[in-house]
């Protein structure tokens, strides 16, 4: 899909577009940047003068701790727009990196003032983009803080898997997710230790399994009660089939 299509698609998930909107979209230059394993798009405390929408593969946002660990934030795949928030930022309080290899497409940011300048109701969605990032923000301090460890890694699995149907990557029961123990942990703060024996607990439930980066949901409804999952806090318009 080309990054235009990405944007377009992104944005008409919760608002609508004018055809104007949309021909505006259609006019940005990307400019694509291949990223390797590990590589960072954008460093905690740089001044960002584009945003990337994902083209194939994965990218994390993390925070960089003091003694050099990470806390992962969120995760974005083929389709995601998970930039739009730098367009309002002059200076990043976060960083950006592949997730494996990953292919991005960045449009400029005095590109994008522009077209809001002359499309504002294109503001207000890229706007309401960065307040859904907020709301999945907020959904994840919930789940870190007040839910037991087994909920908290079946509802970060059902928000991966909920958006990656909506997005058309998922294969029948299973997501290609190549997220290391070691940061699934980082994200939900969990030991490796404690990574896997929740990992045992959920295998024990039947609804979900995880192995060598791919995540194969066997019993939706199950996985969705045991996370406490509820997906009005993505905002998508259009429900995953």
């Amino acid at each position: 899909m080309d990054a235009d299509k990405i944007v377009i698609n992104k944005l008409k998930e919760h608002s609508r577009l004018s055809a104007d909107d949309v021909a505006e979209i259609r006019g940005f230059a990307f400019a694509p940047r291949e990223l390797t394993d590990q590589e960072d798009l954008i460093r905690q405390g740089d001044e960002p003068d584009k945003s990337v929408v994902v083209m194939s593969g994965w990218v994390a946002r993390y925070h960089l701790l003091p003694g050099g660990g990470r806390q992962y934030l969120s995760f974005h795949m083929a389709g995601d727009w998970p930039d739009a928030q730098a367009l309002f930022l002059d200076r990043m309080d976060h960083a950006v990196c592949a997730i494996g290899p990953a292919l991005v497409a960045g449009v400029a940011h005095k590109e994008l003032t522009r077209a809001i300048s002359r499309r504002p109701m294109l503001g207000f969605a890229i706007w309401r983009e960065t307040l859904i990032d907020a709301s999945i923000f907020r959904e994840a301090i919930t789940n870190n803080s007040a839910r037991a460890k087994p909920a908290r890694m079946a509802h970060l699995f059902c928000e991966l898997f909920y958006r990656a149907r909506a997005l058309g990557h998922v294969d029948g029961d299973e997501l290609l997710l190549p997220v290391s123990l070691v940061q699934l942990g980082e994200t939900l703060g969990m030991a490796i230790a404690t990574v896997n024996r929740t990992l045992v607990e959920l295998r024990a439930s039947r609804a979900v399994d995880f192995r060598s980066g791919t995540l194969s949901v066997h019993n939706w409804q199950r996985l969705c009660a045991i996370g406490e999952f509820d997906p009005g806090y993505l905002h998508l318009k259009r429900q995953p089939r």
